[in-house]
């Protein structure tokens, strides 16, 4: 696998976490830039992470994972985008995404793509080394100036009409997920 290849992946496995983050920026306006690192470290560890798992544990996951992955990635991420809405529409706040639970919860979900991603190339003989480090980096760029942009777009919108938004971005993605396992 070429370096520009393994570059294609790379970026491909963070466009989930990317649009995620936008969603944590649009719901953590004022807090941006504690919650860009926290953003895109958490899915920068996750999506390397669960590449490398992959590839080490390619036999033993295949079996097991490969199954159900696209049902994970769908429960997880319909779970957070309901609650979102369902919090942007009940509270007074707007909706928290970047604590703890949820962080790890849209870690999961979003990188989920990189353990069968990391499955795939250990069938290719790829070493280990530079994809998970390129899906890492690159993730956590992405991430960090995703939660900027999500920031950026809904410090001038009144009201939590970008929390709703957020939340149907998760709803998308989480439909998405499961088309494209369908579908292709």
């Amino acid at each position: 696998m070429s370096i520009f290849e393994i570059l294609l992946l790379s970026f491909a496995l963070a466009m989930d976490a990317f649009a995620v983050s936008i969603s944590v920026g649009v719901c953590s306006r004022d807090l941006a830039k504690p919650n860009a690192l926290k953003c895109g470290l958490s899915f920068g560890i996750f999506q390397g992470g669960m590449l490398l798992i992959g590839i080490l544990t390619a036999n033993l996951f295949a079996s097991f994972i490969s199954p159900f992955s696209h049902w994970i990635a769908f429960v997880l991420l319909m779970y957070i985008g309901i609650k979102m809405i369902h919090e942007s529409l009940t509270s007074e706040e707007s909706v928290i995404m970047s604590g703890f639970k949820s962080l790890l919860i849209l870690s999961i979900a979003t990188s989920i793509d990189a353990l069968a991603a990391g499955i795939s190339l250990a069938v290719v003989s790829v070493s280990f080394a530079l994809p998970v480090a390129l899906v890492a980096i690159i993730t956590f760029a992405l991430s960090y100036f995703g939660v900027f942009l999500g920031a950026a777009i809904s410090r001038n919108t009144p009201g939590k009409i970008f929390d709703v938004i957020g939340g149907i971005i998760l709803i998308g993605l989480a439909i998405k997920t499961l088309l494209a396992h369908f579908i292709g």
